[in-house]
């Protein structure tokens, strides 16, 4: 797999039936190792080690609904109450960050309604503040740390 636009982590990997696994930290499980996971388990690895976001309040690929479509976020981190501080889409390295990717996320925020928003393809990365009602989005320099993102939330 190509490196990566974080920190080298020592991701577990294996071969099981010809196809290459991964080990997910939070689904406590070995998956199948594609490109978009393979940005997905480095962006996990990099939240938890780097942002000190607790691994317990992170949960991968949960389940949406969205006009009663059927859809899963790659990656939410949430407050010790369940209420959702940073939601995260995934993308292959070789997938551009478009428009159509903003507007992917803007609609699983529909839904989840959290104060962030993080789009990575593993190379680029956009963090943003979600807009509210009397802000507009707001594109932010680094992505924050777990107490960061405590102390900046603010309700939608």
């Amino acid at each position: 797999m190509e490196a990566l636009n974080f920190p080298s982590y020592p991701v577990q990997t294996r071969m099981t039936d010809n196809k290459p696994l991964i080990f997910d930290l939070i689904r406590k499980k070995h998956v199948a190792l594609t490109p978009e996971e393979w940005v997905r388990q480095h962006l996990i690895h990099y939240l938890i080690r780097e942002k000190a976001c607790p691994a317990s309040l992170i949960s991968v690929e949960t389940p949406l609904k969205y006009a009663q479509m059927n859809k899963r976020s790659d990656v939410i981190v949430y407050e010790r109450n369940g209420t959702p501080l940073l939601l995260a889409e995934c993308k292959a390295p070789d997938v551009p960050l478009t428009q159509k990717v903003f507007e992917q996320i803007a609609v699983y925020h529909q839904t989840v309604r959290s104060p962030f928003l993080l789009l990575t393809n593993g190379l680029q990365h956009y963090c943003m503040a979600a807009a509210t009602a009397g802000k507009p989005v707001c594109f932010l320099t680094e992505i924050p740390d777990y107490e960061q993102l405590l102390m900046h939330r603010s309700p939608l």
